[in-house]
């Protein structure tokens, strides 16, 4: 199936496969996939590992503010998938930390912030035929992308997805510390004054509680060939 040159936007809250969604969908109809959320969760890890946020959670905006803009945050294609690094340094498994996550909705609350990650990512989306995931892209980084989805799914399935996802990864999390995680972020998302999580008013809602992965591109095929008025019958790989 012919999908045109489209920027997709796709947000929601945490843990709703936003990521596996989006790549899943940029590997069927060959668009460059960009995750966000690895930005500011490569801001996090920088300003954790360089002394910028203390034991408390303060952050230390004024130096942090100071190198922001220096920061080599890019994404490089490693063995057909897109991985953050921050300069030589591939950084993806850090940055997935439950560490990490205890720190990034604060950090990306902080409007400089934003800003030099809107930058970056408009600068990777030059030339669209784009997917790109987060919390704002729909709202704010692009509002006028021709496709926007917005993913909810149930806090308990959200916790296990988010569990086992660390446990494949070797870690070993407690899954009610990963449950007031994600409220935590969900309420810091919500809230904060620069950017807020919001659903887009033209985004099309994808409930994935139940739904299987071919579920889930079963569906965005329907709305692609609704929107864009695509009689041509799709071919799935999954």
């Amino acid at each position: 199936m012919n999908v045109p040159d489209i920027i997709i936007a796709v947000d929601g809250f945490s843990a709703t496969g936003k990521s596996t969604f989006a790549k899943m969908v940029a590997k069927e109809f060959d668009f460059l996939y960009l995750d966000s959320g690895a930005m500011y969760r490569g801001v996090t890890l920088y300003a954790m590992e360089n002394g910028m946020i203390a034991e408390d959670g303060t952050i230390d905006e004024k130096a942090l503010q100071a190198v922001i803009e220096g920061l080599d945050l890019h994404f490089q294609n490693d063995d057909e998938s897109t991985k953050l690094y921050l300069g030589d340094r591939c950084v993806e498994t850090e940055i997935r930390t439950l560490a990490v996550s205890s720190h990034v909705s604060p950090v990306s609350a902080i409007p400089f912030v934003r800003n030099y990650v809107d930058k970056r990512l408009r600068a990777f989306s030059e030339g669209g035929r784009v997917i790109m995931d987060g919390r704002d892209i729909g709202t704010t980084v692009f509002p006028n992308a021709e496709l926007k989805v917005f993913m909810v799914a149930d806090e308990q399935v959200r916790a296990q997805r988010r569990y086992d996802e660390m446990v494949a990864k070797g870690d070993t999390p407690v899954f009610e510390d990963i449950v007031k995680n994600l409220a935590e972020r969900d309420y810091i998302d919500s809230h904060r004054e620069t950017s807020p999580l919001r659903q887009p008013e033209d985004a099309y809602v994808m409930d994935n509680t139940h739904m299987t992965l071919h579920e889930e591109l079963v569906w965005c095929l329907g709305v692609i060939q609704g929107k864009f008025g695509i009689l041509e019958a799709p071919s799935l790989s999954w």
